[in-house]
């Protein structure tokens, strides 16, 4: 009477080299292998999830050995060699499924502790598999809670409001000069890959406008057009500084492109509004001496690690805080797997005390469906109540932890006194 296993096996980031991920990520999208999967037979319920750290299946099964080796052959097997797959691939049985497919929705799985990217992914796997029907009754129980768990580790914690990103970090420092960042504008000097990302972050912060001043024109309007900005030519600088209100620079030139004596005047002109520099470059693209004029602010790529790190030890006590969570709600789904596993039994048990109350009733008051309505009405109402009665006993036996006796042996103790599989034998039998 045991219920499906849930089995996760999956390679990431933390147990695998990036040249064997590779190998492993669906490139062709999700229809592919989940069609793959549903040819196993050895398969109840299954659930995909590629990202670019990790690959993840997620399953219900009977056989769990059998179904394990056959995963493992389609969907790792064929692209990495047999000790590879030994050595990378981890396997996660029942509640040490449950965990880590929380602590991934969590995001403390995750390359950056905190992101929220990986929610986002795994939703988007789930409709996937919601929509070839491959996600039934636990695994849609199962992946919902993991939805709902990383949102009271979000809502619960702080685990995702300290930048660990050195463009988040940018960010960060930006809203701490300037409050809001809506209306502000922005000023990318170069087109490096850590500034396009700072500009995204910024963006979203609801900031009016992005500029964008590069060597190469041509790259300067596209990259201008991703952000529904403006392009300008890097001999304009001095001149946009006057309109803008946060530049980051990262040109990769082999010198300082701006000097102290290049912003004094352009400060002047402002009235000393606050101008924020963030240099990414390495070297250097503007004189430190910058920082020494009122009102300007000039962060440099050391300044942006000291942040990311302070902040990766915050975000390390937030984690302790989501453990906690995850932990408990680990233990609340083990409850309704259990309570699945005993629901055949108490089902059948109930059918049972029922089918013998009711027996015993007839044989004193004669067939329930010779009676009028207000009568029948009554005696249903009254072997409901003794079965009721007669079952509670061992329903509150199933249901209370204890700590010398398991589920399994307690199931098999109430099946054992009550004859359960003797009277289901009869049943069929007659």
């Amino acid at each position: 009477m045991s219920r499906d296993a849930i089995v996760l096996l999956g390679v990431n980031h933390k147990t695998t080299p990036l040249a064997v991920r590779e190998k492993l990520a669906l490139s062709a999208g999700y229809d592919e292998p989940l069609q793959a999967l549903g040819q196993l037979e050895e398969l109840r319920e299954y659930y995909l999830l590629s990202t670019c750290n990790r690959v993840e299946v997620l399953f219900t099964c009977r056989d769990v050995d059998r179904a394990q080796q056959r995963v493992l052959d389609l969907m790792f097997g064929r692209a990495i060699t047999a000790s590879e797959l030994e050595q990378y691939v981890y396997r996660h049985v029942n509640v040490d499924a449950v965990e880590h497919l929380f602590l991934v929705a969590a995001s403390l799985d995750s390359m950056i502790v905190g992101e929220a990217q990986i929610l986002g992914q795994l939703k988007e796997a789930y409709r996937h598999a919601t929509k070839v029907g491959s996600s039934g009754f636990i695994l849609n129980k199962l992946l919902h809670k993991s939805f709902s768990v990383a949102k009271r580790v979000r809502t619960e914690t702080r685990i995702g409001a300290h930048a660990v990103s050195i463009s988040y970090a940018a960010v960060e420092l930006a809203r701490k000069i300037f409050g809001e960042l809506a209306g502000k504008k922005v000023l990318l000097v170069g087109a490096g890959e850590m500034a396009e990302l700072a500009a995204e972050h910024l963006v979203r912060q609801g900031v009016a406008e992005v500029v964008v001043a590069n060597r190469t024109l041509q790259r300067a309007v596209n990259l201008a057009r991703c952000y529904n900005g403006r392009a300008v030519s890097l001999e304009e600088l001095l001149d946009q500084l006057q309109q803008v209100d946060i530049i980051i620079s990262s040109t990769g030139a082999s010198g300082l492109i701006l000097q102290k004596e290049d912003v004094r005047p352009v400060m002047r002109d402002r009235r000393n509004r606050p101008l924020f520099f963030i240099d990414i470059a390495v070297p250097r693209d503007l004189d430190p001496a910058i920082n020494d004029l009122d009102n300007v602010f000039l962060y440099d790529i050391d300044d942006l690690h000291n942040v990311v790190e302070m902040n990766k030890s915050e975000r390390d006590k937030e984690a302790v805080k989501a453990q906690r969570i995850i932990d408990e709600e680990k233990l609340k789904f083990g409850k309704w797997l259990a309570n699945m596993e005993s629901t055949p039994t108490i089902v059948q048990l109930r059918a049972m005390v029922e089918h013998q109350v009711r027996a015993e009733v007839e044989k004193t008051m004669g067939r329930f469906d010779t009676m009028d309505g207000q009568q029948r009405q009554g005696l249903e109402k009254m072997v409901a109540a003794i079965t009721g009665k007669v079952v509670f006993p061992a329903l509150h036996y199933l249901k209370t932890d204890r700590h010398c006796t398991g589920l399994p042996e307690r199931i098999k103790a109430i099946r054992e006194l009550y004859l359960l599989d003797t009277a289901s034998s009869d049943r069929e039998e007659s």
